[in-house]
């Protein structure tokens, strides 16, 4: 947990003597900032540090980026900063860039008739910074400090950090009802930072929940993304469980909610997991998801195709690891060389990154406890392989592999085409993958004449 020592000296003080030191920024970018916000002033302008970074600071967490909310019109920001970017002139907000850093300064403003429950219709600058602070989503990302470490926060977010609760600024209904995102959002601040939700904050989002309809995918994916890929991603599924959000959305959903919540008990280690492409494989594998499935699914849910592919893959190995098991009888004596080789060709068909992945969850899935884990087919010893596992046991098979790839192996399909003079087709392709098995499981050295030797006798033998 966070500590909250820096709000409960602040609150302690009332507020008087409390000093923003910038502890958990870089020094480079608060002077910027700090820079920024001196040069609205001296211009006779109100200017504040705003939002997440001062939220962060007072959790002890790293703070990456600094927002500055300012009473100056977008078009004298532009006129005092030689280096501007417009980037949002419409909601007041303009990009200065500052000593290799860029800062969002955004006027004070107030927001109404918000479309599709999303983006206001309406944006009115202001003269007063707690009238832009009531607009916010959260009161703990209602807060605003200036340069002289003045903190104005009319909403009580520093106590509420200080509490470890997420509360909506006003009333919550109101607030999930001008952006239907903010739900996904409450649960990812509540997962990330470990918080409770205040119990009207969460009445209001079970009343507005069916807005979620009208969220984008690609905003309820990246959402969902932070939520799993988090620090807390059990507690954060199972609070999307209880509020009942995602099968309110425009992507397919096909799992019930006691399925996500089953995934997620069963999911061990998924807390644990560093790999994105891990935990999300851990969890539809959890599901009961196919790697056909899971492509359908992933691509549905605006996934990038980076993510999508590597999820895939790890879940395909799933599928030809399950697949030798039923093939090679566990009690057959030649069962651990046959398994050897269908893990190896799985290895070579999906690459070493995905069976290393697979590897990893199965090693996740064996320390769930007993009666919970999903993993398929048996745990147990083979024939021969000295009490190993068998996740064990493959991931020393993968260990031991000399190569696993066509681009390791010695020879090309010029070199063979070249050699066997024949025109390059179909069968160079299949000859390679041949080759490149038998290097792999060690049927032969991964030598230039002895598998070109190999290749002249493999084409004699299909001549025949």
């Amino acid at each position: 947990m966070y500590s909250g020592a820096r709000c409960l000296d602040w609150i302690q003080s009332g507020g008087k003597e409390f000093v923003m030191e910038w502890k958990m920024a870089s020094g480079g970018m608060a002077e910027a900032a700090e820079h920024i916000i001196a040069q609205l002033m001296e211009k006779g302008h109100e200017a504040y540090w705003v939002g997440g970074c001062i939220r962060d600071e007072l959790l002890g967490r790293p703070v990456h980026d600094m927002d500055i909310t300012t009473s100056a019109l977008p078009e004298e920001v532009i006129s005092i900063f030689p280096r501007c970017i417009p980037t949002g002139l419409q909601h007041g907000t303009v990009t200065v860039l500052q000593a290799g850093n860029g800062f969002e300064v955004t006027t004070y403003r107030t927001e109404s008739g918000y479309l599709d429950y999303r983006r206001p219709e309406q944006v009115c600058f202001v003269s007063d910074v707690n009238e832009d602070l009531r607009r916010r989503d959260f009161t703990i990302n209602a807060i605003c400090c200036g340069i002289e470490g003045q903190l104005i926060d009319p909403f009580g977010g520093a106590a509420d950090l200080e509490r470890q609760v997420i509360r909506c600024v006003g009333d919550a209904e109101e607030r999930f009802a001008e952006d239907a995102l903010r739900m996904l959002r409450c649960v990812r601040f509540a997962s990330g930072l470990d918080f409770s939700v205040t119990k009207n904050t969460w009445r209001g989002l079970l009343r507005q929940r069916d807005k979620l309809v009208h969220i984008a995918v690609e905003r309820v994916r990246a959402e969902l993304e932070r939520i799993v890929e988090g620090p807390h991603p059990r507690r954060g599924l199972g609070m999307l469980v209880r509020s009942g959000l995602l099968p309110r959305g425009k992507a397919p959903f096909p799992w019930t909610g006691t399925d996500l919540a089953a995934a997620a008990a069963l999911s061990a280690g998924i807390g644990e997991l560093q790999s994105a492409r891990l935990r999300w494989a851990l969890l539809l594998h959890a599901l009961k998801q196919s790697a056909q499935e899971a492509d359908e699914l992933l691509r549905a849910w605006t996934f990038p195709g980076t993510t999508r592919t590597s999820v895939v893959l790890v879940l395909r190995v799933r599928e030809a690891w399950t697949a030798a098991l039923e093939e090679v009888p566990p009690e057959a004596a030649y069962g651990t060389e046959a398994l050897r080789r269908l893990w190896i060709a799985a290895v070579l068909a999906y690459g070493k990154e995905a069976a290393e992945g697979w590897l990893t969850l199965l090693e996740a899935l064996q320390a769930a406890p007993e009666g919970r884990s999903p993993a398929p087919g048996p745990t147990s010893v083979l024939a021969g392989s000295s009490r190993q596992t068998l996740p064990a046991a493959a991931r020393e098979w993968l260990t031991q592999m000399p190569l696993s790839s066509l681009a390791a192996l010695a020879v090309t399909g010029n070199e063979l085409a070249e050699t066997l003079q024949k025109t390059p087709g179909p069968w160079l392709g299949i000859m390679l993958q041949q080759l490149l098995q038998a290097a792999a499981v060690g049927d032969i050295p991964n030598d230039k004449q002895l598998l070109l030797h190999e290749a002249k006798r493999m084409d004699g033998h299909e001549q025949l």
